[in-house]
This record gives C-alpha cells, structure tokens and sequence, in this order.
C-alpha cells in the first residue's frame, strides 16, 4: 500500500472504499435520492436529528467534556459514561456525511467549531480521551476489557475519513492520524498485547490505511484481528464471547456474544481479508455471517435476541416479545452486508440491507426525528407510553421510542447511516452499473475504459412494485444495467421496450448500446403475502406473519376491535388482502374461560370467540399513534 495525499473523494465521499473486490461503490456525487420517503428521511434527518443530538450532547455535558479536559480539570467534571466521547465523534461524522449531501454551510461550520474543540484536547503524543489519563482518572489502556478507549478512537477515525472525503483534508485528520499513530505505536508488533473490549478499531483503521496510503494502519488492524479469540481480556460474566474473544476468527462457526461487537468486528475482518487478499479469512467471515442470517436474524433482519447482554441467543432462539434488536446493531449488520455485497457481488446481501432499512432503520426514528428506539420487540405486550421530549431515558433495553436514553449510541448511528444513504443504492464494474437499493435516484459514474454513464431512477417502491429506470446519459457502445431482484419476489418482471421476460430472484440484466431516453422497468409483486417461520423457532412454531414486498406488517391494538392482541388468531386459508400499504386478513379473538390454574388435564375450555377483519400495518409505522401494543407474529387458527 504505497502513501497518498490524502484529499476529497472526487466521487463526493463513499464510507467504504475498498482497493479490490468485485463491484465499485459510487459516491454522494455520483448517487443521489432526490424523492420519496427516504428524501424526506434524510431531510428529517439533516434538518431535525442532528441537531436534537447535538443539543442533547451539549446538555448532558458529554461535548463539555472535551473543553474540560483542555483546561486540564479532572474526572470530577466529567459527564457520561466512558464510551461517552464515541457519541461526538459520530455526531462530527453523520454531520460531514450531510455536509457531502447537502453542502449545509451552517453545518460545515459547527465541524469546524467541534474539531477545533478536538484539537485543544488532545495529548501531545496523541492520545485522545476524556475519561482515562489525566489526574484523577484511571491510567490509559488500564481496563481494556470495559473501557472502550479504542472502541472511541475508532469512531473518531470514522469522523475524519469521512469529513476528509466529503469536504477535503483539514484539523480533523490531523487529530485522527495522530491517535491513530499513538494507538500502533502503543499496541503494535513491539508494544502492548492487546484488544478492545468493543470491536471498531479494526474497520476504522483500515479506512485511513485506505484514505492515507499508510501500510501501518492496515497491519495494525490485521493484528487485532489476528489477536482476537484467544480469551486474553478477563473473563466476563456473560462469558468471553461477549467480546468476541473466545474464538479466533478465522476458527469461529456463527457471530457469537455481544451482537454490535461481534458486527463490527466482522466488518473489521471483512476489510483486513479484501485488502491483504487473504481468501481464507474471507470465507470463514462469509460462512459465520450467512449462518447467522438463517439461525439468528429475526425476519425484520434485526439481530440479538438476548436483552441481559445484548447478545445473540443460540441458534433458532428468537423471541419475540424479547428481541432486542437493537438499532445499532442493524446499522452493523448493514456495515457487513454492504462490505460483502462489494466483495462478492451476490445479491442476497442487498436484499439484507433492503430488508434492515424498511423494518429495522426506518421503524427506529420518530416522524419528526427527534425520538428513537433503541432495541425493537416484535410483540409489544403492555401499551407503550408518551415520553415528554425533555426527559433521558434510563433502561435502555426496550420501552418506547425516547428522545434520549442514557446509551444513546443508536442515535448517532442512524444520523450517519440516513446521511449517507445514497451510497448504498448502487454500484459499478467494467461492465456497467448494478442498482440494488430502489428509489427516486440519479446515479451516473464513468466506467473504467472512461465512458460516462448515468441513469435516472423512479419509484413508488415498496408502496408499489414498478421500478422505471430511464438513462439519461451515454457515450455510446454497449454497457450493462443490472437490477436486484429479492428472493421474495417471485413472478417478477422486467420490460424493456416491447419485451417483457421473467425477472428470477437474484439479479437481471440488460446490456446494448443504449440511447438517452431509452427505458426499462422492473415490476416487483408487492402484494402481501403469509410468511411462515422455520419450525426450529420454537417461541413462535403454529405462528404465521405477512409481509407486502420488502415491509413487515404487524397489527397494532389501535386497529383492532379487541385491544388484547395476546388473544389473536388468524386463519391462513384465505390470502391476505390489499389495504393501502398493509394489509387485512381473516381472523377471530378468543376469550378463554378463566380459571384458578392455567393447567389442565384437557384442552382448555373454550370462551367467547370474536371474528373480525384484522387489519395490519408496516412494522416501522408502529407506536406513531399513541400508546399501544403490537405484534408480528400471529398465531394460526
């Protein structure tokens, strides 16, 4: 890896960009949403999310804890918990994000203002954290078990690539390179042996070897994810798989422990395997990650379902009443599947992010993005409550959306991930460009014999199946347009011109010499439909779901007739019916005869029975309404 000078993506800023692998990913300037629910998403999200954020950070003094530390007062003004300091760094790097969207000027300058912030924090030999070091404080790298010191570096690190990519080089990869520069120095080959407690490090370091060119960074990455596994941190009570340090990598079957740490050390250990060329590990993370996705996903793609540690649970334990599936740990499942999706090509790992995106991502923010979930039940027991909007959440392992809770390291994740959004909607190869993600778009890039191509994408999608694809520039010889077709989409369609075809799960193609103007569409079946579980999830066997194209539905106790969702049933001989965006299905409440003991010899005596038209809505439009309960899984009649 030979040293560059680091300067702005000239693509408009990519979060990852690989130097091999099968497909190029496109920048904010190359892939741009410019309609629909998802524009307005990111709108809510430039315009609202960060700053409430930033307010709340400011309030809790978890920002003052820099301005603390440059004027050298000890731990007794520090506020927050010791990963405290990662939750800026996040809000820095969704802001550039938006800044590269957007050109928000106002915003380029509260960069300026917080790195400035940075700078006069930081050791002189790089080291930069508000909780370790200082007088008063435990020594650096004193508990790398919990401490999260290099979990924060690395979302710091996270903040300048991405600020450097958007907007060009300036104070903040200059802190981030010497924390960067402190940590290899301490922790390298020569220094101390060690890891983080909390996988991030790793992805992080290799993107700056990435941006900068610096072989250290990438070999220092490579060692910690070559020291992982070998149980060295002190055993936790959840066990050494809570930090993913019970198996080496390379070794390990399935993710494992804490859900967000083993996520983002797999994106680590997918990006040390792309860019050292080493196949071996690649496919073992491939083959960890894809048994996770049929033994431990749950069908919205969210994943952990254990709440005491934030974990996930064996294989097929997937609760609904208890899934955790907390929202950062989608944003790191979304970080995986868009590393393989680049690495291999297959499209299976579209349809993951597509499914996280419509059930995990966008049920996570308030419409007006100034509260969220941090972990997301599928079966809603008790009414949710309205929490007022200047009260901090204290549990925060479920409960209803928050404006704040005292971890609130989902917020920052979702500003970067709805920030960047548009680079995820597709990619490039020598042949022509691949569209994965689908929504009102304009995405053009120059091929690699240097031809100018570009499209322009128009959707109702997922309301509607139809997407149109129209290209709107050309410089002529033949190119390929490939399209993702999900796996549930069976019966699709592709039109081009007078043509139609089948269009198989997986992907299509078309590739001529096209012409501006020249159009193609893909028509997905969008209609609901029963899904069924596998029968090894024993928490919801004789339970059926429905979904309409990529969207989970759910009922809502506001919808219904009986407010009791616990004593649904539904009758799956007869279809689901279209209403709107959800759908209505036959099914009936039973109200059982009570009794002293919920046992019996014989079947349980049958009560009043209530038939109704259930009607059911998108999972991510639960909890807009006012309190109420909710759940997934239905049981069959």
């Amino acid at each position: 890896m030979s040293v560059t000078s680091a300067a702005a993506d000239p693509t408009g800023g990519r979060p990852v960009i690989p130097t091999r692998g099968t497909l190029r990913p496109l920048g904010l300037g190359e892939a741009r949403i410019t309609g629909g629910a998802w524009s307005h998403r990111q709108r809510v999200n430039g315009g609202a999310t960060l700053d409430h954020g930033r307010s709340w950070m400011d309030k809790m003094g978890w920002t003052g804890n820099f301005t603390a530390v440059e004027q050298g007062r000890g731990s007794e003004e520090r506020r927050g918990r010791e990963f405290a300091d990662s939750e800026v760094y996040k809000l820095v790097e969704a802001m550039s994000w938006e800044v590269g969207r957007s050109a928000d000027r106002i915003r380029d300058r509260e960069i300026g203002e917080l790195t400035a912030m940075l700078v006069a924090a930081q050791a002189p030999d790089g080291y930069l954290n508000t909780a370790f070091g200082r007088p008063g404080q435990r020594p650096r790298y004193s508990d790398l078990a919990s401490g999260h010191e290099l979990y924060c570096t690395g979302h710091l690190v996270q903040a300048a690539v991405a600020r450097t990519r958007t907007s060009g080089p300036d104070d903040l990869l200059g802190v981030a390179r010497r924390a960067a520069d402190q940590v290899c120095e301490t922790f390298g080959p020569e220094g101390m042996w060690g890891i983080c407690g909390h996988p991030e490090i790793e992805p992080a370091l290799v993107e700056l070897a990435r941006l900068t060119g610096e072989q250290r960074y990438l070999d220092q990455a490579s060692l910690f994810v070559q020291r992982r596994g070998y149980r060295t941190l002190p055993l936790h009570p959840f066990g050494w798989s809570y930090f993913s340090d019970d198996i080496p990598v390379r070794e390990a079957e399935v993710l494992r422990g804490h859900a967000v740490r083993s996520l983002y050390l797999t994106a680590g250990a997918v990006d040390v395997a792309v860019e050292t060329g080493d196949r071996e590990l690649l496919d073992a993370v491939i083959s960890q990650f894809d048994r996770t996705l049929a033994r431990r996903t749950y069908l919205t793609g969210g994943m952990g379902s254990r709440h005491m540690d934030e974990a996930f649970g064996d294989d097929f334990v997937l609760p609904s009443d208890r899934a955790y599936s907390e929202t950062c740990a989608s944003v790191a499942a979304v970080m995986v599947a868009w590393r393989l999706l680049l690495a291999t090509g297959e499209p299976r790992y579209g349809d993951l992010i597509e499914r996280i995106l419509y059930n995990v991502l966008a049920t996570a923010i308030s419409d007006d993005g100034t509260s969220f979930f941090y972990a997301h039940t599928l079966h809603q027991r008790t009414p949710t409550e309205d929490l007022p909007p200047d009260r901090e959440q204290l549990g925060f392992g479920g409960g209803p959306r928050a404006p704040w809770f005292e971890v609130s390291c989902c917020l920052g994740n979702i500003g970067r991930t709805l920030a960047s959004l548009s680079t995820y909607l597709a990619t490039a190869n020598e042949r022509g460009l691949q569209l994965h993600q689908y929504a009102d778009a304009e995405v053009g890039t120059r091929l690699a014999d240097g031809r100018r191509v570009a499209v322009r994408m128009a959707t109702r999608y997922p309301d509607d199946g139809t997407v149109s694809v129209r290209v709107t520039e050309t410089d002529g010889g033949p190119w390929t347009i490939a399209l993702r077709v999900p796996r549930w989409a069976g019966g699709a369609v592709l039109v081009d011109g007078d043509q139609r075809r089948p269009a198989a799960p997986g992907t299509v193609e078309v590739t001529r010499d096209f012409s501006v103007g020249d159009e193609i569409r893909l028509q997905l079946p969008v209609r609901p439909r029963w899904t069924f579980p596998d029968p090894r999830i024993d928490a919801v066997r004789g339970c059926v779901a429905v979904e309409r194209g990529p969207v989970v539905l759910c009922v809502e106790s506001v919808d219904q007739p009986v407010p009791d969702l616990d004593l649904v049933r539904v009758d799956p001989s007869a279809e689901p019916r279209e209403a709107g965006d959800g759908a209505t299905v036959a099914g009936w409440f039973d109200q059982p005869a009570e009794s002293g003991w919920p046992y019996d010899e014989s079947a349980p005596q049958a009560g009043e029975t209530t038939r109704a038209a259930l009607r059911l809505v998108p999972y991510h439009r639960w909890a807009r309404r006012g309190p109420s309960t909710m759940r997934v899984w239905l049981p069959l009649g």
